[in-house]
């Protein structure tokens, strides 16, 4: 037996060391048995505390409407003695006899109409009754008197024997009145629970007069009713006898529940009251508390079941050779992502992995001589392109400036139309003629004042500009035409139909690692609506690949400058670089232009794109 023992685990020992797959089978296993574990026994862990949970908020809300049921009772019991000690209410009652005169009668209804001033003041008591032993007469705020039939007062006699000054409840489904077959004393106890005592308590020698209080069984099932957690459940209220006074649920499912239930079925809370000693229990199936979590047991089984499948089925799969290949073929791609173009991943294989391997070689291939032919023509296109955004700002500008001047001349005198040309005449010159591409915050800042000056002269000075330019922007280079179409917005729409008190800012400061570049207006702002749809477009514009954004044709029409800016930025500076606008209605707008300060040096965004020296000399000015 022993040796047939070391001869198994000697096998065992040999296919695990020699045996990939059964390794790796071993391996997924050894990981999935702790996982197993801990999920079935989270799965069990939290039945039992949902289950202590619920048993908690079960008690907590029958503890909660027994006490509402004491304190009715105490009520009601303190109503009933004061009832019954009432001095007039026993007077009334001792000084008739059985025989009902004129005067009884008028007694009665004064009892009466004392019982229902009393009856009014309890909104419990459904009604109040009062049997008068000698002339066998029951008065009732319900229906007025009326004779008791011999069944009923013998039950009465017995009732007042039976209890002394005590008080005994009463419903209609007690064995002591299951004989009363009348309809009167169905009225008297039937769906009410009622309580019964004797009057005059306090007198040794008192007669035997009874009195009945009945109580409103419907607003205690109204109460019992919101302790319902499910329809299948059953709440029950007994008395300290142990008989039923009143139920909520359905009947059918109350009897099931009652045949068949058992600790391991059905969940049974039961609280008793320390005044009344009555008892309230609520029944419910336990497999409607654990719906939920049965629901993720089973989903738990399934899935413990489908991972050791797995775990036979991966290890067989990654044995017949695939992680090899993968891994080498993973090593070549890291070797390319940082840039080792000449990478080759040598291999013998003729499937699919073979071929994929091919592919990867051939991709590897090609991306170099892409990137080796291609990349000084892409860089050229890129240039021409951005070139044309440039292009098509000046026209726009030189048409608004010509209409600018015929105007002018319709109102103002020669020299103010020759100054308009001459500033006009050294925008287009630093635009045009200087052919470079990018400016210093400087020189951005003088060419942008020739254009704000021909502004002025058509808005007949109606706002004043000011340039808040730090000194450590100055000799920042920037492209060329930037801030241009922000001030040309800024006046045309920012300044319409004002005559004076316009006030425009060109700001410029570093930020950390960023140079930022501000346009404010304090003109008519923009509405919500138009704001939000121009920063949804600008967004638009972010999310697309800044690499992308030469090769992309705008469709809409409008925001012409905003759009010319915000692509012209994104391809020079790069991803990091950003356009934005606030604005308040009838407080003016901003718009702020953030540059990455490591790719505004000369020599990073001149030399590149071509742009030759900024050192060369400039042509002199030629005259107007």
């Amino acid at each position: 037996m022993l040796g047939a023992i070391t001869s198994a685990i000697t096998r065992i020992r040999n296919l695990f060391s020699r045996n990939i797959q059964v390794r790796l089978t071993c391996y997924f296993l050894l990981i999935l048995v702790p996982l197993v574990t801990i999920s079935i026994y989270a799965v069990e862990r939290s039945q039992n505390i949902l289950y202590d949970r619920t048993v908690e908020r079960s008690q907590m809300a029958l503890s909660s409407v027994m006490d509402y049921i004491d304190l009715t009772i105490q009520s009601a019991e303190q109503l009933s003695t004061l009832v019954a000690t009432d001095p007039t209410l026993v007077r009334l009652l001792e000084q008739n006899g059985s025989e009902l005169t004129p005067q009884s009668i008028l007694d009665f209804m004064q009892i009466l109409k004392q019982l229902n001033n009393v009856k009014s003041s309890n909104h419990i008591v459904q009604k109040i009754s009062i049997y008068h032993e000698p002339s066998r007469t029951l008065l009732s705020t319900s229906y007025g008197a009326r004779k008791l039939i011999p069944g009923e007062q013998q039950w009465m006699k017995n009732t007042f024997d039976r209890i002394g000054t005590g008080i005994l409840y009463q419903t209609a489904d007690d064995d002591g009145i299951n004989y009363l077959a009348s309809s009167s004393s169905q009225t008297l106890f039937a769906d009410d629970l009622s309580l019964v005592r004797a009057m005059d308590i306090y007198n040794q020698r008192r007669a035997p007069n009874m009195l009945v209080l009945t109580l409103n069984k419907n607003k205690l099932l109204a109460m019992m009713k919101t302790l319902l957690p499910s329809p299948n459940a059953y709440v029950s209220l007994y008395d300290q006898d142990g008989k039923l006074i009143t139920e909520v649920g359905d009947s059918a499912t109350r009897a099931a529940l009652t045949k068949n239930s058992s600790p391991s079925s059905d969940l049974s809370v039961t609280v008793q009251s320390k005044y009344s000693n009555w008892k309230m229990t609520m029944l419910q199936p336990k497999n409607e508390v654990f719906s939920e979590t049965n629901t993720i047991q089973s989903y738990t089984y399934l899935i413990v079941s489908l991972s050791l499948l797995l775990a036979f089925v991966i290890s067989w799969t990654v044995y017949k050779g695939i992680a090899a290949p993968i891994k080498q073929l993973a090593q070549g791609m890291k070797q390319m992502s940082v840039g080792k173009m000449n990478v080759r991943v040598d291999h013998k294989r003729r499937d699919e992995l073979g071929f994929l391997t091919d592919a990867f070689n051939q991709m590897a291939e090609n991306q170099k001589h892409l990137i080796e032919d291609h990349y000084e023509q892409q860089l050229r296109i890129a240039k021409t392109e951005l070139k044309f955004l440039q292009s098509q700002i000046n026209p726009h500008f030189l048409y608004n400036t010509l209409d600018s001047i015929y105007w002018t001349s319709k109102n103002y005198e020669a020299d103010e139309i020759g100054e308009m040309v001459l500033n006009l005449s050294k925008f287009f010159r630093l635009s045009l003629n200087k052919g470079k591409e990018v400016f210093t915050v400087q020189e951005s800042v003088e060419h942008l004042h020739y254009y704000v000056r021909i502004q002025q002269l058509k808005f007949l000075d109606s706002f004043d500009v000011v340039y808040d330019i730090e000194e450590a922007t100055k000799p920042i280079t920037i492209l060329k035409l930037l801030l241009q179409p922000l001030v040309e917005n800024a006046i045309l729409h920012g300044m319409e139909g004002r005559e004076q008190g316009g006030l425009l800012t060109v700001a410029s400061r570093i930020e950390g690692d960023m140079l930022v570049l501000e346009v404010t207006d304090n003109g008519n702002g923009l509405t919500e609506e138009r704001l939000h749809y121009v920063q949804t477009e600008l967004e638009r514009l972010r999310r697309r690949d800044f690499r992308l954004l030469s090769l992309v044709e705008e469709e809409t029409m409008d925001l012409f400058g905003l759009r010319n800016v915000a692509t012209r930025i994104r391809l020079y500076y790069g991803e990091q670089a950003d356009l934005s606008i606030s604005s308040r209605l009838g407080e003016g707008t901003s718009v702020r232009i953030r540059l990455p300060l490591d790719r505004c040096r000369h020599d990073i965004m001149y030399d590149a794109f071509g742009g030759g020296s900024r050192n060369q000399p400039e042509e002199e000015d030629k005259a107007v």
